[in-house]
């Protein structure tokens, strides 16, 4: 009995509870008011989120996490790391979203705090090189060698060798092309587990993220076009499998869990990669939450409290 199956209802407007319409038009309402998102430089963006200052609040700095650097292709990559109260029962690799443009392990501190207590892990979150000023392949190759780095130090770092790998939106993203990396080029599956959140994986642009139109909620059509921009701005092609891992040959990956709302632009993304995923053979699970916007596990609500659930069970028995 496949564990794919969907009821339609879930994306019926009876489904959506009313604290996730409040979550939602407050999105909107925020987001609408700002004229241009993307008219103020990057760098001034980031900045700005890293200093609570973004359209959305940021979570305190986690006595848990600590940062360091790992070894990458092109210098220093800096990693966050989380540490369960004893020692270890695995790593979960953390690929952070944010376009491949922004974004950083930082801004998902409740979430990463949350799984280091929850499910006994460390939790490893790569800060990989942001496009446009370090277009692909320069973000997938940083996480790619987090991974190596994990495979190679985690047992005597971590004192375990059992890995689970994740992200939301484009991270989750890189951690499909990450496994996809480590199976093609080092023949490898080192991860047990995948936890993928509303992620992108055709840039070409699937039909719920080419119909989704300009309402600011999280994310839209002309955001994603933005993003893929960036992210391709010097080489790389969407119909690329390292690109776009819809596209690959997804045999011999982990199982997965697969998160999306019924109000994301991207969903049709997992939806798709969640049944290519079964198709190839491997474990797959997806569940879809009414009204949920993209990566809603990122804002206050019922359906967000019920996700997290969710992953902690998940994370804590793979």
């Amino acid at each position: 009995m496949s564990k794919l199956v969907l009821d339609p209802a879930v994306f019926s407007d009876a489904a959506v509870a009313p604290d996730t319409r409040m979550v939602n038009d407050a999105i909107v309402k925020a987001l609408g008011a700002i004229p241009d998102r993307w008219a103020t430089p990057l760098p001034d963006i980031r900045a700005a989120r890293l200093a609570g200052k973004g359209p959305f609040p940021l979570a305190p700095e986690s006595p848990r996490a600590s940062v360091e650097t790992i070894p990458g292709p092109r210098g220093e990559v800096p990693v966050r790391i989380f540490l369960p109260e004893g020692a270890p029962k695995g790593v979960y690799l953390h690929i952070h979203g944010g376009g491949w443009t922004v974004g950083s392990a930082r801004e998902n501190e409740a979430l990463l705090d949350r799984i280091a207590a929850n499910c006994g892990l460390a939790v490893v979150s790569v800060d990989y090189a942001l496009a446009p000023e370090e277009p692909y392949p320069a973000g997938p190759d940083d996480c790619e060698a987090a991974a190596l780095w994990l495979v190679k130090e985690g047992k005597a770092r971590f004192g375990t060798e059992r890995f689970a790998i994740g992200g939301e939106s484009g991270g989750a993203t890189l951690a499909v092309v990450t496994l996809l990396r480590l199976r093609d080029r080092h023949g490898i599956a080192p991860f047990s587990a995948a936890v993928l959140t509303a992620g992108c994986y055709d840039l070409r642009l699937t039909p719920s993220a080419r119909n989704w139109g300009d309402l600011p909620l999280v994310l839209n059509t002309r955001d994603i076009t933005f993003f893929v921009g960036n992210y391709l701005r010097l080489q790389g092609k969407a119909d690329d499998a390292d690109v776009s891992p819809l596209l690959a040959n997804l045999k011999g990956l982990p199982k997965a869990l697969f998160i999306v709302g019924g109000r994301d632009a991207l969903v049709d993304d997992t939806l798709f990669m969640a049944n290519a995923w079964a198709a190839a053979g491997n474990g797959a699970e997806l569940e879809v939450y009414p009204g949920g916007c993209h990566v809603f596990i990122a804002f206050p609500g019922t359906i967000s409290d019920q996700a997290l659930k969710r992953i902690d069970g998940y994370l804590t028995e793979f």
